[in-house]
């Protein structure tokens, strides 16, 4: 994503009436209409991918956990939109270190109308905080099923702050990755790889599912996941095409790009379906558009159209053998986070550093136009210092989490599901819920009353 810096106001406007209108005039002229109209779009699109999210989430799992995971989903919205506003957008975008922003802007304090690049401020902080949201919901495919909802409320908060906001500063606001050259238009590093490695730590701490192993755990609305993967494709317009932070060629770019490379990943997945299993699935075709997606992420506006052709076929097929090795190990990724956003994001990052296209880029970084390894040496230390850093800080969050409250649920509780344990409610009345919780501890409206 390109960084705008804040067009500061500067002169003695205090001192004359002249000066004074020539500084308003020059606050105001950087602004474009425009871009601001195409960033107000973009917001708001991005904002749906996490209702998106919830449907493509929740219809994987069984019905009596529909409901929590989709509000795994929701809650996020609250708990990490208010926190990017309190202190996550300072430590990203704050000045601080190569390292760390720091908390000048907490409160969004000092955040206005006044120009950042050619839109408002305050928009900038918009656009960026739903990516902050969306990046925390994801981790939750990981742990759907088992995690205690209050816990989980308590570890997006903390992780949103601690981990994605500092990553956020390293490639986007001024930090030492971005310093460095690398190459990340939308997130595939600070959102996509980020989500991936917290995902695999959360579930390795969780351990598996009670039934992992025992019976199938199987998608109880495919029709729910082909919304979710569908109005995800819409919404990421806006994630990618906004983060060219303009309504520009880049912006045009971005966008025919995902609609490019997600489009070649569901071909490359339904082939690789039909010659492995013979059986072409829908809930296959949604994990490659979504896979297809994420591989474009990190590259949507420096790749041409056919390189995104290319990186999104290429880009799914590690993805699809990962799902395919998961599902026969003791990890219980539930719904195949790594997988699809780890793997992807991390090929869609290297892939950058490979077909790079001189014409969207200063500096001429794609190895295939090049011969240059350095920016795919870039990448590739992208990747990994995000990941060492998410992995670390996310299990140290989880176990001091853990040190407060209890983290997962008990066995009885995954038996009869987590609608009714967290939130005594279900995704579907079947009038099973008074017999299963006490009366007393349900909701009115549960028991009928």
């Amino acid at each position: 994503m390109r960084n705008k810096n804040i067009v500061a106001l500067v002169g003695f406007g205090f001192f004359t009436p002249i000066v004074a209108f020539a500084q308003e005039a020059e606050a105001v002229a950087p602004i474009s209409g425009a871009d601001t109209g195409w960033l107000l779009i973009s917001t708001a699109l991005v904002l749906l991918m996490t209702p998106a999210l919830a449907f493509f989430y929740g219809g994987l799992v069984r019905s009596k956990n529909a409901l929590n995971t989709m509000m795994m989903s929701f809650v996020a919205l609250g708990v990490s939109g208010t926190l990017w506003a309190i202190a996550g957008y300072s430590i990203a975008f704050g000045g601080g270190n190569a390292w760390f922003g720091d908390f000048s802007m907490a409160f969004l304090s000092g955040i206005g109308l006044d120009a950042n690049g050619s839109i408002p401020d305050l928009l900038f902080v918009g656009f960026q905080g739903t990516f902050a949201i969306i990046t925390a919901a994801l981790i939750s495919g990981a742990v759907v099923e088992r995690m205690r909802f209050t816990p989980y409320i308590l570890f997006i908060g903390l992780w949103g702050l601690i981990v994605y906001a500092p990553i956020c500063h390293w490639v986007w606001g001024g930090g030492w990755l971005g310093s460095l050259g690398a190459l990340d238009f939308a997130g595939g590093a600070v959102v996509h790889v980020n989500a991936g490695i917290a995902a695999v730590i959360a579930a390795k701490v969780l351990g598996p599912r009670k039934d992992y192993g025992r019976e199938a755990l199987l998608p109880h609305n495919v029709p729910f996941v082909l919304l979710g993967a569908g109005l995800l494709w819409f919404g990421w317009f806006g994630f990618n095409g906004g983060s060219a932070l303009a309504a520009d060629g880049i912006a045009a770019l971005a966008l025919v790009n995902t609609l490019l490379a997600p489009a070649a990943g569901v071909f490359v997945w339904t082939l690789l379906d039909h010659f492995t299993t013979g059986k072409i699935t829908a809930v296959g075709i949604a994990t490659g558009i979504v896979v297809g997606l994420v591989a474009i992420t990190p590259a949507a506006g420096f790749v041409s159209p056919i390189g995104a052709l290319i990186l999104g076929a290429i880009g799914v097929i590690p993805s699809y053998f990962i799902i395919k090795w998961r599902t026969k190990t003791s990890l219980d990724d539930s719904l195949d986070v790594f997988a699809a956003h780890g793997m992807g994001g991390i090929m869609g990052a290297l892939l950058t550093g490979m077909l790079a296209a001189p014409a969207f880029t200063a500096n001429d970084p794609g190895l295939f136009f090049t011969g240059n390894f350095g920016q795919l040496g870039i990448q590739a230390l992208s990747i990994g210092a995000v990941a060492v850093y998410s992995g670390v800080l996310t299990y140290i969050i989880l176990k001091v989490v853990g040190l407060i409250t209890k983290l997962r649920a008990e066995s009885s509780d995954e038996g009869i599901g987590m609608d009714l344990v967290a939130h005594g409610e279900e995704a579907y009345a079947t009038g099973e819920g008074a017999v299963l919780l006490n009366k007393n501890e349900a909701p009115a409206h549960v028991n009928g009353l």
